[in-house]
């Protein structure tokens, strides 16, 4: 097919990619420094010592979604910020906003988890040649999935009251809910082992199908950003039909045949873009003329969560206080600890 007016020239100086995987890798490199910050804040009480080796880093909160959810619907019902986890609280905001603001962009800039699927399915097209594109029917009902995931634990957090979420959040299970995380990785079954390697194989077959299918935090935040004015357009006078556009999409969105990308399942890769050969085509923006190029949305994401960060330090909501006597006493009896409402 000849090409549409205006004639075809190929996009220079795209840097979305490249900005993109470089916050993949440093919010990776900082997940996992907080990780081994908070491993060793717990080893030190669990060998008995009298103050940990190194202080409990409050980004590891952003680990615990359910108790961000329980701690967002306790500031909106009773008005006052959490004394339990408030890290999660604003980390959730942040995220929030960051989807609101430039699509579901926080899976594909900065979840570690993303980054590793995203890893998983680019390694697998370099093994098998490709991946593998599931029948229409079953890939939308498989999306469907996180939706039920994430149906589920607002149902949950919604019947309950805030006494019973200030009950939860209190109790000793709920104190050291993010220690009963790291047990939970450290003490991994046999079947919890099984799933994540079908997990991963899963995931160099397809791609991002973790986030497509199964995530349910993906889920909330893609609900979010569909209320953004924000979103991926295209013009038609100036595309070719080409279709590189879709083939890029990790989501497997028909970007090609869309004036604009409402879709809930968009992440904000801009994969699309960058694949686009034609200068002002596809471009992400409120409209067709107001356009957000990549480096200012790499800096939109920056400010959001450095700015909640920041705001959450100097308000004095980012840190659990708990005295060191309580982590002493439950800390080394985490792995006994059960649910208060669960066993």
């Amino acid at each position: 097919m000849p090409p549409k007016s205006p004639p075809f020239t190929r996009r220079r100086g795209d840097r979305s990619q490249a900005l993109r995987r470089a916050f993949q890798a440093a919010f990776l490199l900082l997940n996992l420094w907080i990780g081994v910050l908070f491993y060793l804040f717990v080893r030190s009480w669990e060998t008995g010592a009298t103050t940990p080796a190194v202080s409990r880093p409050p980004g590891v909160e952003g680990w615990l979604p359910i108790a961000g959810l329980m701690n967002l619907k306790l500031l909106l019902v009773t008005g006052t910020f959490p004394r339990v986890h408030p890290a999660g609280l604003f980390l959730l905001l942040a995220f929030v906003g960051i989807s609101f603001a430039f699509r579901k962009s926080f899976c594909s800039w900065l979840c570690p988890i993303g980054t590793i699927s995203e890893w998983l399915w680019r390694a697998g097209r370099a093994i098998f040649r490709k991946n593998v594109e599931l029948p229409r029917r079953l890939d939308v009902a498989l999306r469907s999935l996180k939706y039920v995931l994430l149906a589920f634990f607002l149902w949950a957090v919604a019947g309950m009251s805030a006494d019973a979420l200030q009950g939860f959040m209190t109790s000793p299970y709920g104190l050291v809910a993010d220690v009963k995380m790291l047990d939970f990785f450290r003490d991994l079954s046999v079947v919890g082992v099984s799933v994540l390697l079908a997990l991963a194989v899963f995931s160099l077959l397809v791609r991002n199908a973790w986030c497509r299918y199964l995530c349910p935090y993906g889920a909330l935040l893609g609900l979010v950003s569909s209320a953004s004015p924000v979103r991926i357009r295209r013009d038609p006078a100036a595309c070719i039909d080409c279709a590189k556009c879709a083939r890029a999409c990790p989501s497997a969105l028909p970007v090609d045949g869309l004036l604009s990308v409402t879709s809930a399942e968009c992440t904000g890769c801009l994969e699309c873009v960058a694949a686009c050969p034609v200068q002002g085509a596809l471009d992400l923006g409120v409209t067709r003329r107001r356009r957000i190029p990549a480096p200012a949305m790499a800096a939109g994401i920056a400010v959001i969560f450095l700015g909640l960060v920041a705001l959450a330090h100097l308000t004095g909501h980012w840190h659990t206080s708990l005295p060191a006597e309580v982590y002493r006493a439950l800390v080394p009896a985490a792995d006994s600890l059960t649910h208060p409402y669960g066993g």
